[in-house]
């Protein structure tokens, strides 16, 4: 069974295109079969490819971003079976859209599938209004949450 994987962020330009390419990369390292799309909660940049330093990030770490910016609709919460959020703030905005239409996803902070992050900061942190440092850093994140977010996924899969 295929478990559908949505990662948002705020613009989806940064954050969740790379988080999108990390879970599909652990998924195809797993074996496990995932459908991997990502969103923002704000439409400042639909349309748009991921930032090109953002871009960069990934390549440097053989991370494949790509994609066009989109935003989250009502729809993406009861055809995702797993909704994962950058942070708190996008977060309770996809909470709060999930209550208003009824929606079946599970939604969660991204970095809460990660084991070593722990129980206090679990947000990824926006990298748009830094330098490159940022960027690189929030790629480090991205792999150990997106292993576990596979993990849940193949987890799923034996239920």
């Amino acid at each position: 069974m295929t478990t559908r994987i949505l990662t948002v962020c705020l613009g989806n330009i940064c954050r969740s295109p790379v988080a999108e390419a990390a879970i599909r990369e652990a998924a195809a390292a797993a074996d496990v079969d995932v459908e991997v799309d990502s969103a923002g909660t704000g439409a400042w940049h639909v349309g748009n490819p991921p930032d090109e330093r953002m871009q960069a990030a990934g390549a440097e770490s053989g991370l494949d971003v790509g994609g066009r910016a989109r935003q989250v609709t009502p729809a993406d919460l009861d055809h995702h079976d797993l909704v994962v959020a950058m942070d708190a703030s996008n977060l309770a905005d996809l909470q709060a859209m999930a209550d208003q239409h009824g929606a079946s996803a599970t939604i969660r902070l991204f970095r809460s599938f990660d084991p070593d992050a722990g129980d206090t900061d679990l947000d990824v942190p926006d990298p748009y209004y830094g330098g490159p440092d940022g960027f690189s850093r929030v790629v480090e994140m991205m792999r150990p949450a997106a292993a576990g977010v596979v993990d849940w996924a193949a987890k799923r899969d034996g239920d």
